[in-house]
């Protein structure tokens, strides 16, 4: 399984995700994360999942529907990366996705099923890597990253979006 990501193996702002992950085999830490996300998922009402804490900010459902998109592009950016595409990857704009991807008429369970099927999509494809595709490297939004460094990145990132909702929407 992939070691931890070095840096210079991706660009500086994503330290805050990867810097989140806890030490051992980034695929089971992936795995473990179902449990966390779908556990909170069941425990709130849609009011509570529609509520924002501040009036410029994501909604529970826009987070969830945010971390579904985000880990879309990521993983994809994976396997381009892994096997061995060097075409140069776009970057894209988070708030532009959530803005008019309408999260907020999802129910729970429709947001649950997305990042279900995304995140087993995830596990599936770094299941079937082969050690060498890991240290693969290409450019996504202009700058150099990893294979290992996106597995990484899609961990650390949904680690960074639970932490918020706990610390400003579940006080």
């Amino acid at each position: 399984m992939p070691e931890r990501p070095l840096i210079g193996e991706y660009d500086i702002y994503y330290e805050k995700y990867i810097g989140l992950v806890s030490e051992g085999n980034v695929i089971e830490r992936l795995k473990e994360q179902i449990l966390v996300s779908v556990n909170l998922l069941d425990t709130l009402t849609e009011t509570q999942a529609n509520h924002k804490y501040a009036p410029d900010k994501w909604s529970i459902k826009q987070v969830f529907g945010h971390l579904a998109d985000t880990e879309r592009i990521m993983s994809y950016r994976l396997l381009r990366i892994a096997r061995g595409d060097a075409t140069p990857l776009a970057g894209y704009d988070d708030e532009a996705y959530v803005k008019s991807a309408s999260f907020a008429t999802h129910s729970i369970q429709q947001l649950q099923a997305d990042y279900l099927a995304v995140r087993h999509a995830t596990i599936s494809l770094c299941n079937g890597m082969e050690e060498s595709a890991w240290l693969r490297e290409g450019i996504a939004n202009s700058s150099r990253v990893t294979a290992r460094a996106l597995a990484y990145i899609i961990a650390g990132h949904e680690i960074h979006h639970l932490n918020i909702i706990q610390e400003r929407y579940l006080k």
